[in-house]
């Protein structure tokens, strides 16, 4: 419709708005959308189960080597079972727990990824049975800085930080093995292996299952923090998140 003023006749709108102060209100209306916080949250799966069996596999793989149950000339099988699934495994564990915010996990994984690579890769060209002074030192480093992140995980969850400090104690026996050739090491590092498979398996079902059921279902010794995010302080934060003036979150 159309209205007469004294300066012409202006158009409006049905409510009686003119065009010029409907196009003012859409630019305001656009400037404070445009300064609204947005929040954007993206469920991501657990990646511990994934990690967790790729350890399992290149741990109990070596511990057979080790204990002489796959023989010597097999060096080479075992060394592109590492490559070709532990390291992807692992790798994606690191980076979708980097997204997922879980610095310890991924910390956890990423040194698990490296060390098994580099594994694998002087496997792949060492002579069958030969051990590596240079091999040995980088498993008694990564054992360091992986006990370190097992203190770590332990603040929060207790069967996790079991894995990781038993991945210590396999790299650090390993490493020693590779220093000393001994055959008394090679026995004492395949039977950690062992043992570190079984728990790594155990702790990639307990997650699994978590993930599924979103409950505890096998324990997984949760304490302070990580309980708290499973049973809904997680979620509590992002409601409070949402009462905030001026915020927006986009599932």
């Amino acid at each position: 419709m159309a209205q007469d003023t004294d300066q012409g006749i202006v158009a409006t709108s049905g409510d009686g708005l003119s065009a010029p102060v409907q196009v003012q209100a859409r630019e305001e209306l656009s400037r404070r959308l445009e300064q609204v916080t947005r929040v954007n949250l993206r469920p991501i799966a657990s990646p511990l189960p994934i990690g967790f069996i790729g350890l399992a596999v290149a741990t109990v793989l070596v511990a057979a080597l080790n204990l002489g149950w796959i023989p010597a000339t097999e060096g080479k099988a075992v060394a592109f079972a590492l490559l070709a699934f532990t390291v992807p495994t692992q790798a994606t564990a690191t980076v979708f727990g980097m997204l997922a915010r879980d610095g310890v996990g991924a910390t956890g994984m990423g040194i698990l990824t490296g060390t098994w690579g580099t594994f694998g890769l002087v496997m792949l060209t060492s002579p069958k049975g030969a051990t590596s002074d240079a091999l040995g030192i980088l498993l008694i480093v990564s054992a360091i800085c992986m006990f370190l992140v097992a203190t770590g995980a332990a603040l929060g969850k207790i069967v996790p930080a079991l894995v990781l400090g038993g991945a210590s104690l396999r790299f650090l026996t390993a490493g020693i093995y590779q220093l000393t050739a001994s055959s008394t090491w090679e026995t004492i590092t395949g039977v950690v292996g062992i043992l570190l498979g079984a728990i790594a398996i155990y702790a990639a079902y307990a997650a699994l299952l978590e993930g599924i059921q979103g409950r505890t279902v096998l324990p997984m010794g949760r304490r302070s923090r990580g309980r708290q995010a499973l049973e809904g302080g997680l979620a509590e934060q992002v409601v409070d998140v949402t009462h905030e003036p001026g915020v927006r979150v986009q599932l």
